[in-house]
C-alpha cells in the first residue's frame, strides 16, 4: 500500500473536500466549508492521497472520551481497496493519542458503508430517525478502543431504502423548514406519515 499515503495538509484539501462532499452528497452529512477551514487548522481532516493525488478524506471530531466521525468519504473507483480502512485505522489512532474510549458514527440504513463500518470492529448501538427529506434510519456505530466494564447493547443495524415521495407530496405546506430541528421535527415526521397513510 506504499501508494496511498494520509496527511493533514494539501494546497488543494478543503477544495477537494468541498468538492468530494457534494459529489456524494446523498451519503453524507452536509458542513460548509468555513467548518472544514476550521477543523484544519484544529487538526482534525485527514487526506488520502493515491499515487500523490487526493482520493478521500475523513473529518473527525474533537478528542476526548468518545470520539465523533463526522464524515469520511472515498473516490467512488477507490473503494473496496483498503484506503478507508486506513483512514479509519487514522482516525482510531489520533483518538487513541487522546487517550478515547470509543469512537462513534452514524451512517445512514441504506448505505454499504454499514457493512464496512461492521467489517472494521463497531457495533450498531442505537438507530434513531434521519431528515424528513429521505425518511432515513440512521443507524449509530460504536468501537470501544479499551476494555470496558460492560458492554454497549449491540443491536442488528436497520436496513432499507430512502423514500422522499412524502417530503415531495408535502414540501409546500409550509409546516416546518428544512432548518427545525428536534421535536418539532419529531411531530412533523409524525404528520406527513399520518396524512400520508389516509391520502
Amino acid at each position: 500500500m506504499s501508494d496511498f499515503i494520509i496527511i493533514q495538509d494539501h494546497p488543494n484539501m478543503l477544495t477537494y473536500i468541498d468538492m468530494l462532499q457534494k459529489k456524494n452528497s446523498e451519503a453524507l452529512s452536509f458542513y460548509p466549508k468555513q467548518v472544514f477551514e476550521r477543523e484544519k487548522e484544529n487538526g482534525r481532516l485527514f487526506l488520502g492521497l493515491l499515487n500523490g493525488e487526493p482520493c478521500g478524506y475523513i473529518y473527525i471530531g474533537a478528542g476526548g472520551g468518545d470520539v465523533k466521525c463526522h464524515q469520511i468519504c472515498i473516490e467512488y473507483d477507490a473503494r473496496r481497496r483498503l484506503y478507508g480502512s486506513m483512514l479509519a485505522i487514522a482516525m482510531e489512532d489520533y483518538a487513541k493519542n487522546y487517550y478515547s474510549n470509543s469512537v462513534t458514527l452514524r451512517c445512514g440504513f441504506d448505505l454499504d458503508a454499514n457493512k464496512f463500518w461492521q467489517d472494521m470492529g463497531y457495533n450498531c448501538i442505537k438507530i434513531v430517525n434521519g431528515g424528513i427529506r429521505r425518511m432515513r434510519k440512521i443507524n449509530v456505530w460504536r468501537k470501544y478502543l479499551k476494555p470496558q466494564l460492560f458492554d454497549d447493547i449491540h443491536l442488528e443495524p436497520a436496513i432499507g431504502k430512502t423514500d422522499s415521495t412524502v417530503w415531495r407530496k408535502h414540501k409546500e405546506t409550509g409546516i416546518v423548514s428544512s432548518f427545525s430541528r428536534g421535536n418539532k421535527i419529531n411531530d412533523y415526521r409524525i404528520k406527513l406519515i399520518t396524512k400520508n397513510n389516509t391520502l
